[in-house]
């Protein structure tokens, strides 16, 4: 079953058990589903495409809760909160840190990288290695880390 089969699934289930949060958070993934489809000329989606789709609307999700609660706003927090956790049931899980520090060592042994001249080369890499399971700026701490000899 395709992410856009799963997602037209789950939309019918959540009409139908009138779960609010979930139904927008399930739409709004329908919708940037769409927008890239019509994008690409009405091709089907690639799974690496949809977990894109994915990463993008949870982390808007992510930095919309931190903004309202700086702005007081608890009750739009708590929409946004409802609807990162419906995407992030989507995305694959995420590593431990002391399993990104191992994979990250792991992909820097293998392409040879040792210094901080080697990290866009090694960014490429482990960004490959790692996509969907870890966060991109706490990839980018682990890289630096590694490479300055932490």
């Amino acid at each position: 079953m395709t992410l856009q089969e799963r997602i037209d699934a789950d939309i019918k289930t959540a009409m139908l058990a009138r779960e609010k949060d979930k139904l927008n958070a399930l739409r709004a993934i329908k919708s940037a589903i769409l927008l890239e489809l019509t994008k690409e000329g009405g091709s089907g989606m690639t799974e690496e495409a949809g977990l894109k789709i994915l990463q993008k609307l949870h982390k808007q999700r992510a930095e919309a809760v931190a903004i309202f609660h700086q702005q007081g706003r608890a009750d739009l927090a708590a929409e946004d909160e409802a609807q990162a956790k419906v995407i992030e049931a989507y995305l694959p899980a995420r590593m431990s840190d002391a399993e990104m520090q191992a994979a990250v060592k792991a992909v820097l042994a293998e392409i040879g990288a040792s210094s901080m001249a080697d990290m866009g080369r090694a960014m490429k890499a482990v960004n490959a290695k790692l996509a969907g399971q870890a966060d991109g700026s706490a990839i980018a701490a682990v890289v630096k880390q590694v490479l300055a000899g932490g």
